[in-house]
């Protein structure tokens, strides 16, 4: 039978196919070779180990969705679809996501750690603080043999040698590094709190979380929900620089600055002294020469006030003479208004006897018309014109014939005196 004879984009098209149909979607775990990043955001490179090796293509779309910086040399596990890339007919692995080899269940761990924590708003930049600008004492955690802690030290030597540093030792690495890292934290904090680190060194203002770089797996105490709230709860402000630059843990999203590294956050926490000394350089200079401005405006002032004042004998006349005049017309002015015053006071004693006898008059007037009026008012009167003021034997007025009964016994007032009656038949009108 003779064979078939193949085109060669056929051929291409064929074998695709099969692949797909005999592997996609595929997994496979390998090792980066090769990796580069395209003007057009479309990611190339190999994956390999010992036996082998698949070039790749990752476009612009999936390589957007990486949560890290892939490096060559980097153990990463790959899933999408394998095909052959007609052009050159070679063996080709369209990459839909990567991932760093062995970290699929802690990275979706760090994930669901991250979103609940976010939610509850300890990542949030309104709780972000400032850092201080010249910090009195600076605190640092790390584990005491850690070459962060040497690299931290160097920079702070370098660059503020003048401020006390407060290492709070901690392992950094390890199931018992969290709780490790949380009471190293907690005990800056109460010397934050109360206000002295002790041997008169000055409480600190400022904490570093410091760790070198390493494996997920290496990094994992400071991606710990307890180290995460403790952080949160600090009463003063903390860099957190642990890893390399394209590592994130927990720690750093909850701190109030991230640092790429541990240097690195030795370098954001104080400006260097020379940098101090040259700005009070600079001021002093200012303050010299706003003195020297001041001195001559003040000088220039003081001889023009010279050159106004002439001869102090001749400018004191002239004052005694003024002041003469204002006693003299204070003099005249004051007997003046005192005569005036005086006058008053007479006019007031004469007008007095008469107006106090009109007074009299007319109150003696009122009180005649309101006896008059009282003596209108007077029951009795009313009593002398023929009627009766009508009680029961306990002396309540009786004012209607409905408040009393057949057989009961009324007391009648007259002008002259009382009289008892009895109530022998009811009558309403």
């Amino acid at each position: 039978m003779t064979p078939r004879i193949w085109a060669v984009g056929a051929l291409c098209r064929a074998v695709a196919e099969a692949l797909d149909a005999r592997f996609n979607p595929v997994e496979v775990r390998g090792e980066l070779s090769g990796f580069s990043r395209a003007a057009s955001g479309h990611c190339y490179f190999s994956i390999k180990d010992e036996a082998g090796q698949i070039r790749c293509a990752m476009f612009r779309r999936a390589a957007s969705l990486l949560d890290f910086a892939p490096r060559d040399g980097e153990l990463v596990e790959l899933r999408g679809r394998l095909g052959v890339y007609e052009a050159r007919g070679d063996l080709q692995l369209v990459v839909e996501s990567m991932r760093r080899a062995g970290q699929g269940a802690l990275f979706e761990q760090f994930l669901r750690l991250k979103a609940k924590l976010e939610a509850e708003g300890l990542f949030d930049p309104a709780r972000k603080r400032p850092l201080p600008l010249m910090p009195r004492a600076i605190g640092v955690v790390t584990s005491p043999g850690a070459a962060a802690l040497h690299d931290v030290a160097t920079a702070l030597q370098r660059r503020v040698p003048h401020i006390p540093v407060l290492v709070a030792p901690a392992a950094v690495q390890g199931a018992g590094a969290p709780a490790e890292l949380v009471q190293a934290l907690t005990r800056l904090y109460r010397l934050a709190e109360l206000g002295e680190g002790g041997q008169g060194v000055p409480a600190p203002d400022l904490i570093l979380l410091v760790r070198g770089g390493g494996s997920m797996e290496d990094l994992w105490a400071f991606n710990d929900e307890q180290l995460a709230r403790t952080l949160a709860q600090s009463p003063v402000p903390v860099i957190c620089g642990v890893g390399h630059e394209t590592d994130f843990t927990i720690a750093d999203f909850v701190a109030d600055l991230r640092a790429p590294t541990p240097t690195a956050a030795a370098e954001l926490a104080a400006q260097p002294r020379q940098v101090w000394l040259g700005a009070l350089e600079l001021l002093t200079d200012r303050l010299a020469e706003a003195a020297h401005r001041q001195l001559d405006r003040q000088g220039q002032r003081l001889d023009l006030a010279v050159s106004r004042l002439g001869r102090p004998s001749a400018r004191l006349a002239q004052h005694r003479l003024l002041l003469a005049g204002q006693a003299q017309r204070l003099h005249h002015g004051t007997h003046a208004a005192l005569q005036a015053r005086l006058r008053e006071l007479q006019q007031l004693a004469q007008a007095l006897p008469q107006d106090l006898q009109r007074g009299l008059e007319r109150q003696h007037d009122r009180l005649d018309r309101l006896g008059l009026r009282l003596a209108g008012l007077d029951p009795r009167q009313v009593l002398q014109r023929g009627y009766a003021w009508l009680t029961d034997m306990q002396g309540h007025a009786l004012t209607s014939a409905r408040a009393t009964q057949p057989g009961q016994a009324l007391q009648a007032t007259l002008a002259d005196g009382t009289v008892d009656l009895m109530v022998t038949e009811r009558r309403l009108l």
